[in-house]
């Protein structure tokens, strides 16, 4: 089978394993791993920013992140089919008692105009203050999309004018920067606030990171915690992180490489997709799916009329090349 539901799906190279197995550990919520400090200094540096924090879902990480901007009673404005709005459970209000507020936009970009309509400022004791703007880079359910740097550039603009903060879902920052060569450190000066994940496209067993200043890492360290994600002799996952920057980063640019192959084949503009994700509309979504599974090829609807294919360190040119070939007799 070859499997192109999600990228979360990547088995550990054996060189991964040999990383792991040889791990020096310490017990993480003393402070005491030196793998887990090395990963959290590397990522935080790639970022431009002063910390990181090891957490071990992404979804921890951006609550983590979009707490320290927004407390209980504040809201947070994203695109409606952010990540944090539709795929967290509604994690964000359960555990901070934040609301949100969305724009809609098709590719899942930055819309400063309807920002700019949506946002309240503190009027008092009447209204819900807004109190950060999230934003999706990689943008999942938008297919992939890059955000512009530019278009986040104005969002930083006029968030600081305004007086909040700036949340950065970078689950797969690390494509975008592949994708279009903006250093990391671009991407992260945007944004108070960062996830990034390291078991998506990156191909790591488990494992983010929530990225920011020194207080509010601090911060959410005892959340962390609060939240059952302290973890102790975490090393062992955070030497398949460092490894996983060190070797699968640039190879990215495969799996972007192979994503545009499989539009092709499913009659979708390759033009369109910029990184290892496609979108392919088709009222008959549940039964393209089971045609596909039974040709030996794993996709998902992500809606009844949507379906979704994910390249990944486990698909190889061959194998993108088979899927291709039977997903375009299907289509």
């Amino acid at each position: 089978m070859i499997d192109l539901r999600s990228d979360t799906l990547t088995k550990p190279t054996e060189e991964m394993r040999a990383a792991m197995a040889s791990a020096e550990v310490g017990d993480d919520v003393y402070g005491e791993d030196p793998t887990v400090a090395r990963l959290e200094e590397h990522v935080a540096g790639l970022l431009g920013h002063e910390a990181a924090l090891f957490t071990p879902t992404g979804s921890m990480a951006n609550v983590l992140a979009v707490r320290s901007l927004v407390g209980p009673g504040q809201e947070v404005l994203c695109e409606a089919s952010a990540h944090i709005a539709r795929a967290e459970l509604g994690a964000h209000g359960a555990y901070t008692g934040l609301t949100m507020r969305t724009w809609i936009h098709p590719r899942g970009q930055v819309d400063l105009g309807a920002i700019e309509t949506i946002f309240a400022p503190d009027m008092g004791p009447f209204f819900v203050p807004t109190a950060a703007i999230s934003v999706e880079n990689t943008h999942n359910f938008a297919g992939g999309a890059v955000l512009p740097l530019e278009d986040l550039r104005d969002l930083r603009e006029y968030a600081t004018g305004v007086g909040i903060g700036v949340h950065m879902d970078g689950a797969r920052l690390w494509n975008a920067h592949v994708a279009t060569g903006t250093p990391l450190a671009e991407y992260g000066a945007v944004a108070d606030v960062l996830s990034v994940c390291l078991s998506k496209g990156l191909g790591a067993p488990v494992g983010s990171l929530m990225v920011g200043s020194r207080d509010a890492v601090a911060e959410a360290r005892i959340w962390r915690k609060r939240m059952g994600g302290g973890m102790r002799q975490v090393g062992i996952l955070a030497a398949a992180g460092l490894h996983a920057l060190d070797h699968h980063l640039e190879r990215l640019a495969d799996d972007h490489a192979h994503a545009r192959l499989l539009a092709e084949a499913c009659e979708v503009d390759p033009a369109t997709v910029d990184t290892n994700i496609v979108v392919v509309r088709r009222p008959d979504a549940a039964d393209f799916v089971a045609a596909a599974r039974a040709e030996g090829v794993l996709i998902s609807a992500v809606g009844p009329a949507a379906v979704r294919l994910v390249t990944h360190l486990d698909v190889t040119r061959e194998h993108a090349e088979h899927a291709a070939a039977v997903l375009s007799r299907l289509s």
